[in-house]
């Protein structure tokens, strides 16, 4: 890691960059609290600029991965309880590895047959779909009794209710967008705070967590980084929390005082 400090060399760097758009695949939150505090300053400072990490994805493509929730004061029996009606829910055999086959990539279509939402059958979702290649949202539940069980083909109607309108189709239909509007939100009833939901990156920490102290742990599935691309091109932002991409510094590498003195 070094500093390009010559002015030449940072004149050829901005006059090409100058030329390009770029992708904020991961901080959105962040790059708008940025700007909101740039805005806030009725004067020059240090916050006339950010700091960004920039990846050149031709040569260096990114990784896209789930951001998982815990959610420690909600027991998966009470949970799966509340589910009845309004999503279908299927127990799926472990080990961990096995049961996040059967969730699924939103990247690989899957073949069904007709069938409602919410029914015992086999047959495909007839709601919201969760984007191109899918067949709608899923969850995967695990709680500490070492069990996993699949959520999936929500009840339309119930969508229709409870996520919020004025956003894109592609927003709407998101995992994570459904996963805080319809599940946490509506049905579980949990509050947004880190005592009862805390993000976790990694499934098999999510799954030991629970499994060591009691709860529910929602094991999600990763943003195509396609829908990503394509919200941004609209200005819109992606649900707090919702894609987690590589490569990226180790956190603290690289640091940005805002002192004025």
């Amino acid at each position: 890691l070094w500093a390009v400090t010559d002015p030449a060399e940072l004149a050829a760097a901005g006059a090409d960059l100058g030329r390009r758009r770029a992708l904020i695949a991961d901080g959105h939150h962040r790059w708008a609290t940025y700007l909101r505090l740039r805005e806030e300053q009725p004067s020059p400072g240090p916050w006339d600029s950010g700091l960004v990490l920039l990846v050149d994805t031709a040569r260096h493509p990114l990784r896209v991965r789930a951001i998982h929730r815990l959610l420690p004061r909600l027991p998966l029996p009470e949970a799966l309880d509340a589910l009845r009606g309004a999503f279908r829910v299927r127990r799926v055999d472990g080990p961990l590895p096995h049961a996040l086959k059967a969730l699924g990539d939103p990247a690989e279509p899957t073949e069904r047959g007709a069938g409602t939402a919410g029914g015992d059958g086999d047959g495909a979702m007839t709601g919201i779909s969760a984007g191109p290649g899918t067949d709608g949202n899923a969850f995967l539940l695990a709680g500490d009794d070492g069990s996993f069980h699949l959520v999936d083909r929500p009840d339309p109607a119930l969508l229709a209710r409870t996520v919020p309108t004025g956003r894109p189709r592609a927003w709407r239909t998101l995992d994570a967008t459904v996963l805080h509007s319809v599940l946490l939100g509506r049905i579980w009833e949990v509050p947004d705070d880190p005592e009862h939901i805390r993000y976790i990156h990694d499934a098999a920490a999510a799954v030991e967590q629970v499994e060591r102290h009691g709860g529910t742990a929602v094991l999600m599935r990763p943003v195509r980084e396609e829908t990503v691309r394509h919200l941004a091109e609209q200005g819109v932002m992606m649900p707090r929390k919702s894609t987690s991409f590589g490569p990226k510094p180790a956190t603290g590498l690289v640091l940005r005082s805002l002192g004025t003195d």
